[in-house]
């Protein structure tokens, strides 16, 4: 059978990926579940995959759900989509299927604790990182309306979140505490640098990395892995692929820290 979309595992250890699922529907961002299995996007709609294949997941009146997903801590689907008002993405508790109280639009990247953080717009429409409360409440926006933040998640220890900005000139990545204080990019290269996810077991970080050049963050690109130490040192390439929009959108370690999930396209 012929695939579009080839949902891998890479085992830091090894430094070997191994195939999950293939499949002729476009598939992005996987999340990996305590359980073992992963949820993805695709056609608008949230499916469960595993080597057995794809399964539809039921989420209420929302539509069009995009690759911004994930499990909360206590394993409660998120999710980011339209409610067909035309008001713009809103995040979505998958348990209640009811949307999350934050202003729109709003697309869901972490949670710690009691708290969410994602990429927002509002009256500026430039692209910020927020964070609030799991009701939606308390919302505190962090980062400045001069360049576009996006792609946060937050370190394992609770104290740091991880995201791409192109404060600098293009998309590199940098971390800021949870208060927004102490923003500053992790490293600098010529690479156009996305979607930085720690691991939960705090050795790794894993981001994707685009040629120079490249603007925002499409598919269907020649890219590449990369991992380093949380401080930036060690930073080395695991692997390049075909793939970019959906390969890496949103956390997807294993709950051990030993592996993570990602989307490679044919």
């Amino acid at each position: 059978m012929s695939w579009r979309s080839s949902l891998e595992v890479w085992d830091v250890a090894t430094g070997q990926s191994r195939v999950i699922l293939r499949t002729p529907m476009l598939i992005e961002a996987p999340n990996w579940h305590p359980d073992g299995w992963f949820l993805v996007n695709g056609e608008g709609r949230l499916w469960r995959a595993d080597a057995d294949g794809l399964r539809l997941l039921q989420i209420g009146c929302a539509e069009r759900c995009n690759n911004d997903h994930g499990f909360l801590p206590d394993g409660r689907v998120i999710f980011s989509a339209h409610d067909g008002t035309g008001a713009g993405m809103h995040v979505w508790d998958g348990a209640t299927t009811q949307p999350v109280g934050t202003q729109r639009p709003s697309w869901w990247h972490g949670a710690h604790g009691d708290r969410l953080v994602y990429a927002c717009a509002r009256g500026d429409r430039v692209v910020r990182i927020a964070t609030c409360a799991m009701d939606g409440s308390g919302e505190r926006v962090l980062t400045p309306d001069v360049a576009h933040h996006d792609g946060p998640d937050f370190s394992a220890c609770g104290t740091w979140i991880w995201f791409n900005s192109d404060a600098t000139g293009h998309a590199q990545i940098w971390k800021m505490r949870v208060d927004g204080l102490d923003a500053a990019p992790v490293f600098r290269d010529d690479a156009v640098n996305w979607f930085p996810h720690p691991s939960p077991c705090g050795r790794h970080v894993i981001y994707l990395a685009y040629a120079p050049g490249t603007l925002e963050h499409p598919r269907d690109r020649d890219v590449s892995l990369w991992i380093m130490a949380p401080d930036g040192t060690g930073r080395r390439k695991l692997c390049d692929l075909f793939g970019g929009q959906g390969t890496l959108n949103v956390p997807c370690w294993s709950p051990d820290g030993r592996a993570f999930a990602f989307m490679r396209y044919a």
